[in-house]
């Protein structure tokens, strides 16, 4: 879901291959691909996550991806997604890439659908095959500086319309922000 060029606005630049994990079904590793090459009509299954974001109000971020993104350009979907780096985890990847896309450290870090997975097809014929954790965080919205390779736009959304968007309206979303809103209930924030 990442689709970041080499470097960003934040200073924090991408590793010179930018490689993205390989996993077996079991999540376990079993190498690296380049992030720019492995999405194909055949990628194999990899790491990466997803994190939704909401402010002091409540509100809950969507962004809209970039247009130069090679998955589902121009799309709405959760605040942030990206891919692991070797040896990282899925909680430091969410460190680490949030604020590189959103230019804002999140706060109060928290997964909440550990072993979500998804397999989609872009309409250009471009698979997405990731094991993908989820979490959500707070963040302060007057913070948000967002990368434009990244992000086209944003908007701060009420759960309950994010969730009848994606009820609704399913194709006004990427496909994982689809499958995760559904999964992830009436308040995900509740700590359980």
């Amino acid at each position: 879901m990442n689709e970041s060029t080499a470097g960003s606005s934040t200073g924090q630049p991408h590793l010179p291959d930018d490689p993205v994990v390989l996993v077996r079904d079991d999540g376990t590793p079993i190498g690296t691909a380049d992030r720019r090459t492995v999405h194909t009509a055949h990628t194999p299954l990899h790491l990466a996550f997803s994190c939704y974001l909401r402010d002091a109000r409540g509100r809950v971020l969507l962004t809209r991806r970039a247009l130069g993104k090679t998955t589902w350009p121009g799309v709405w979907t959760n605040a942030a997604c990206g891919h692991l780096c070797p040896g990282e985890t899925a909680a430091q990847a969410v460190q680490r890439r949030v604020p590189e896309e959103l230019g804002a450290a999140p706060l109060n870090l928290r997964v909440v659908l550990p072993d979500f997975r998804y397999r989609a097809v872009d309409a250009s014929g471009v698979v997405e095959n990731e094991l993908c954790p989820v979490f959500v965080r707070d963040v302060e919205a007057e913070a948000l500086r967002v990368e434009p390779s990244e992000v086209v736009d944003t908007a701060w959304v009420a759960w309950d319309d994010v969730r009848r968007a994606a009820a609704a309206l399913p194709r006004l979303l990427s496909p994982w922000c689809v499958e995760q809103v559904s999964a992830l209930g009436a308040d995900p924030w509740r700590a359980p």
